[in-house]
C-alpha cells in the first residue's frame, strides 16, 4: 500500500510539473507548438500579449510629424465600437519610411511617412486585436 501511495504521489507530482499557468490574463498572440509535439524544457509554447502591451501604430506624412510628440492625445475608432478609445503617443520614429504599397488612406499623397505608436490606459485596449484597421485622430494640442 505504501509503495502504491508513493507511486501515486510521484505521478501527481509529475503531472503538476507539466502544468504551466500564464503569469497574467492575456491574448494568445501566437501558438508555437501543438498537442503531441515535442517541447524541450524551458521552450515557449504560446506567445501572450497582455492588454497593457497592446498599442496602435500609425503613420503620418513628413509634413505633419513635427506637430506630434510623446504625450499627445489621440482618439482611436474602429468598426464594431461606437465610442472612441483615448490614448497617448509614446513613440515618434526618428527615421522616415517610404509609404508601403499596402498602406491606403485618404491622405496618401506623401511618399515619406513616420511611424507613431500610441498606448492606452490599462484595460482600455482589451478590445483591440493585432493587425486590426483603426482610424486615428490627433486631439488638439494641450
Amino acid at each position: 500500500v505504501a509503495a502504491a501511495q508513493a507511486a501515486l504521489a510521484r505521478a501527481d507530482w509529475a503531472i503538476t510539473q507539466k502544468r504551466v499557468v500564464a503569469p497574467e490574463a492575456a491574448l494568445v498572440f501566437d501558438t508555437l507548438r501543438r498537442e503531441g509535439e515535442f517541447v524541450s524544457a524551458g521552450a515557449p509554447v504560446l506567445t501572450l500579449l497582455p492588454p497593457e502591451n497592446i498599442k496602435v501604430r500609425f503613420f503620418v506624412p513628413e509634413a505633419d510629424v513635427g506637430a506630434i510628440h510623446p504625450g499627445r492625445a489621440v482618439r482611436v475608432t474602429y468598426t464594431g465600437r461606437d465610442a472612441a478609445l483615448n490614448g497617448r503617443v509614446t513613440y515618434v520614429s526618428p527615421r522616415p519610411e517610404f509609404t508601403p504599397p499596402v498602406l491606403y488612406n485618404r491622405d496618401n499623397r506623401a511618399k515619406l511617412v513616420f511611424m507613431i505608436e500610441a498606448v492606452f490606459p490599462p484595460g482600455v485596449a482589451a478590445g483591440l486585436h493585432p493587425g486590426q484597421p483603426v482610424d486615428v485622430t490627433l486631439e488638439p494640442q494641450e
